[in-house]
């Protein structure tokens, strides 16, 4: 069996210019980045929002496993899928982060013959957007660390800083670190990775450059003594950093392994950000298509309810379907069965496990969203493990679909293709978010919790409390919430699978991202910072003897 990059070499891509061809852009709208791979000038294409015609359909997914799940090949595979019966359609979707690269996840560019290409090229560097973020992000920081050391004539408080650094890498020796040693005030601070970063969620959810600048300008970074927040903007830093962000901001062009297109703009935690792509890249794509397919990431719980309570609530977006993906692997996983024995039927444990697929179809409900389950097809699944899966989505008010795009391409995803153009012909989603925005922030944490994750009861560590208050004091309460927690399960205890309910969530702390517009709730140990496993995937990642990079997956 041939590997996901050895399949992505040997595919025949088209020039970029034929891809853009596709979605009726012009030459001038295209800024190319070699043969395979370009920048969409997105202010050659005029006001995105008015010009929008697509319906918008997202992809998202159960509770991740170590089985893996393979959302990002479901959405390419659906979006190669529905060009191949008829509808112009743009797969819109984030760009991949070095960290889960060289770490345990692997690349974010799909798999088998349902990938993005050149994948190599994505998953590396890809067109310098996020070095572009890490270099505007540490720019800030430095300006803050000159300030102190030419004076500190805005009078912060050091011990109120709280902007960090970031780097695009899994890299635990830098969670926490002391800086100033020799150079001025010493203190304790540490790094975050690039995609945690609020510049990745102010890029991502900015609609053009002057509402890039604004929000760059507004983000807190510290106290003053008297206690009034110190913004960026006091710093005179936005400017700068908008620069470095100038051409960033246009969303990246490529194209699947059957010379679809595919636009990759920004990659956001979808723990301590919103984890969606940028809504400039969106908006590209309903602008030029039929049809777009994006998602959202870790499972439900997670990323699709930010997408429907942040992304889409402050973008103003109207969702028309949700595909949910299912693997009968995970399923088994959920339901109590070990890693090493997922290769062999167990129906007893799909439907165990099928407890957390009926949850996600039911709290996705509950946004006014039609949703289909797509059975992402493995090579060691059974038609009986297949149909009880169809049954569970069945009884929980989803139809549920087996997709073999990943050995066949479109053609493995024709069914669940015309089920989807059915059901956006019908038109029949009201999309709304879970809590109005005047709802106070610890009642919409509450809310998710005892709505999404089925909670039992919210319990506040004394310092989140206190940031709670202070951010309504502030005149920030009617912000949307961002709950940053273990995307394996749907409490705060990442060995709490299934369908688990009646557990206390915990947050032990809140932060402002004012530039971003929300609000970040820490819970249990989730971390801003991974470290790489004990074999890291960097290990096999090499350079071959005629130059090809091997090893990436």
């Amino acid at each position: 069996m041939k590997s996901d990059i050895e399949i992505a070499r040997e595919a025949k891509l088209a020039p970029i210019q034929e891809i853009a061809g596709k979605l009726g852009l012009e030459e001038d709208a295209l800024i190319p980045f070699g043969r395979a791979k370009a920048k969409i000038d997105a202010s050659a294409l005029g006001d995105l929002k008015s010009r929008e015609k697509g319906a918008l359909i997202l992809v998202t997914a159960v509770n991740p496993t170590p089985a893996g799940e393979g959302k990002t090949t479901v959405t390419i595979g659906l979006g190669d899928a529905l060009n191949r019966v008829g509808k112009k359609t743009a797969i819109v979707v984030r760009e991949p982060s070095l960290g889960p690269c060289f770490g345990i996840k692997g690349g974010a560019t799909g798999g088998g013959q349902a990938q993005a290409a050149p994948m190599e090229d994505i998953n590396l560097h890809f067109n310098g957007d996020f070095h572009a973020i890490t270099s505007a992000h540490n720019l800030l920081s430095a300006m803050i660390d000159n300030h102190l050391y030419w004076g500190n004539a805005l009078d912060i408080d050091i011990k109120t800083i709280t902007w960090r650094r970031v780097v695009d890498m899994n890299d635990r020796a830098l969670r926490d670190i002391v800086v100033g040693l020799g150079n001025g005030d010493v203190r304790q601070t540490g790094y975050d990775i690039t995609v945690a970063s609020e510049v990745m969620a102010i890029f991502c959810l900015a609609e053009n450059l002057d509402d890039l600048r604004e929000r760059l300008g507004s983000i807190i970074v510290a106290k003053k003594r008297d206690g009034s927040p110190v913004f960026a903007r006091d710093l005179k830093a936005e400017g700068a950093m908008t620069a470095l962000l100038k051409d960033a901001v246009n969303p990246n062009l490529v194209q699947t392994l059957e010379n679809n297109p595919v636009i990759i703009h920004g990659g956001p935690f979808a723990n301590i950000a919103h984890g969606c792509n940028s809504v400039v890249a969106t908006r590209t794509g309903l602008a030029l298509a039929d049809c777009v397919v994006t998602e959202a990431g870790f499972g439900a719980d997670l990323g699709a309810e930010k997408f429907f309570d942040i992304k889409c609530r402050k973008a103003g977006l109207s969702p028309r379907a949700v595909v949910l993906v299912a693997t009968a692997r995970s399923l088994k996983m959920n339901g109590g069965v070990a890693k090493a024995d997922l290769n062999n039927e167990n129906v007893d444990a799909v439907k165990r496990g099928g407890a957390n697929l009926e949850r996600h179809i039911e709290n996705l409900s509950r946004f006014g969203v039609p949703v289909l389950v797509a059975i992402n097809a493995f090579t060691t699944d059974t038609e009986t493990e297949h149909q009880a899966i169809k049954e569970i989505a069945i009884a929980a008010g989803a139809k549920a679909y087996v997709c073999r795009h990943w050995a066949e391409g479109s053609a493995g995803a024709t069914e669940i293709a015309n089920a989807l153009i059915g059901v956006i012909e019908r038109n029949v989603a009201k999309y709304s978010p879970l809590y109005p925005d005047e709802t106070p922030l610890a009642e919409k944490m509450e809310t998710i919790a005892k709505t999404i994750y089925r909670a039992a009861g919210v319990e506040f560590a004394p310092k989140a409390k206190k940031a709670l208050a202070s951010f309504e004091a502030m005149g920030y309460g009617a912000l949307p919430v961002c709950m940053a927690k273990t995307p394996y399960s749907f409490s705060d205890d990442p060995s709490l699978l299934g369908a688990p309910s009646g557990h206390t969530l915990h947050v032990r702390e809140a932060r402002l991202s004012a530039g971003a517009g929300f609000i970040v709730a820490i819970c249990g140990d989730v971390m801003t910072m991974p470290g790489l496993p004990k074999r890291p995937a960097a290990e096999r990642i090499f350079v071959d003897e005629n130059g090809d990079i091997d090893g990436l997956f």
